[in-house]
């Protein structure tokens, strides 16, 4: 990447990478999930502030947030959705208004739904979705990981996180850590009632499944985290590493990976720095490493791919239904996925020197590819 450097020549930290500092249009955007994403992810104050508790209550009245709420679906009625991908997945919407400044107790259509998330668990501790497991078969209840984790994810974002149907289900989680073919990490695990399970080797790793369990690994204590959960960040950054002559069934590396999709839902970039970027003990102690400087690569492929030269994110690739939040539009600069994707690029802030020093344009493609990967249209 071609950055300006701090003051001193040092690069430093996510502004000296942009070479330009958004900040203070984000702490003035009329959008108030902006505004609550930039001060809680991009500066120091605290969740007691005034500024902070200002821009919940935005948030809360804002008719944008009332509108996503309004949404939320029927935990037990069949959305008949695409796939877990889908934004209209009530975990991804749950996720997606926590992400914009939503907490425990500001809506009781949210408590709802987690209390009917909270009763459909199934005896070996997952949580289940009810819904078609496979092409043209009929609605059941039942989980696979990528059900189960998104699920957990929000539950314990929203508070529900010393629920005893909870702590069964994150160790159960713990318990499906497995030895995969990439490393120690989480597969995919059959549907328990159809037996249909998503592509790939059995043996293999599950990116999507292990991206999930990480973040909700991340929110608990150090000491709650199951043995081997570092490991399987490893294994996410091992994809990545290993891209040329390895991919895992339909998750590729290419510009889909590296172009955000809004709101994010699924295996990419901004994923991967945004969960594995909560691990620091992979680099600190070793940041000449591979693990670093896998880290670092992706994280300059997530600002070459996405941050224009103004230090802004002008969404390039979008979900249908959420043109009227700024998201959810390719024309404008979005300040809600500037602050969203600018907090993640934070998280490896000590890492700044060597995303500068990564050429995205010199990258190996992605096993399958030309050899050349697609240049970046942004910056």
């Amino acid at each position: 990447m071609d950055v300006p450097a701090g003051r001193d020549g040092a690069v430093t930290g996510w502004r000296d990478l942009l070479g330009a500092d958004p900040l203070p249009w984000l702490l003035s955007s009329p959008e108030p999930c902006a505004r609550w994403a930039a001060l809680t992810g991009l500066t120091d104050a605290g969740p007691d502030e005034e500024d902070v508790r200002r821009a919940h209550r935005d948030v809360v009245a804002d008719p944008l947030t009332r509108s996503l709420v309004a949404r939320l679906p029927d935990w037990t009625v069949d959305q008949h959705l695409s796939g877990h991908q889908s934004p209209a997945f009530a975990p991804h919407l749950l996720g997606l208004l926590a992400d914009m400044g939503v907490a425990a107790g500001d809506f009781a259509e949210v408590e709802s739904l987690l209390d009917a998330m909270l009763e459909h668990q199934e005896p070996s501790g997952r949580f289940a979705s009810f819904g078609t497991a496979a092409p043209g078969s009929a609605p059941v209840w039942g989980a696979l990981l990528c059900d189960t984790h998104p699920v957990l994810d929000v539950l314990v974002r929203f508070g529900r996180g010393e629920d005893e149907r909870v702590r069964a289900a994150l160790a159960r989680s713990a318990a499906d850590l497995a030895d995969t073919a990439q490393g120690r990490a989480w597969p995919c695990v059959p549907h328990p009632v159809t037996g249909w399970r998503g592509p790939g080797r059995r043996d293999a790793v599950c990116p999507m499944a292990t991206l999930q369990a990480l973040r909700v690994f991340s929110r608990l204590r150090p000491a709650d985290w199951p043995d081997g959960v570092l490991d399987a960040a490893r294994v996410v950054l091992r994809a990545w590493a290993e891209r040329g002559s390895e991919k895992p069934y339909q998750f590729g590396h290419g510009v889909q990976f590296k172009t955000v999709k809004w709101p994010p839902t699924w295996y990419g970039a901004l994923g991967v720095v945004d969960t594995v970027g909560r691990f620091p003990e992979l680099w600190r102690d070793d940041p000449s490493g591979w693990e670093a400087q896998a880290l670092a690569e992706v994280t300059a492929c997530l600002l070459a791919y996405n941050v224009s030269a103004d230090g802004t994110v002008t969404p390039r690739s979008t979900y249908w239904g959420f043109e009227t939040h700024s998201f959810g539009q390719k024309r404008l600069r979005s300040p809600f996925a500037t602050a969203v994707l600018l907090t993640a690029v934070r998280r490896v802030d000590d890492l700044a020197a060597a995303v500068a020093r990564v050429d995205v344009r010199a990258l190996g493609s992605s096993k399958g590819g030309s050899g050349q990967p697609v240049a970046p249209r942004v910056r």
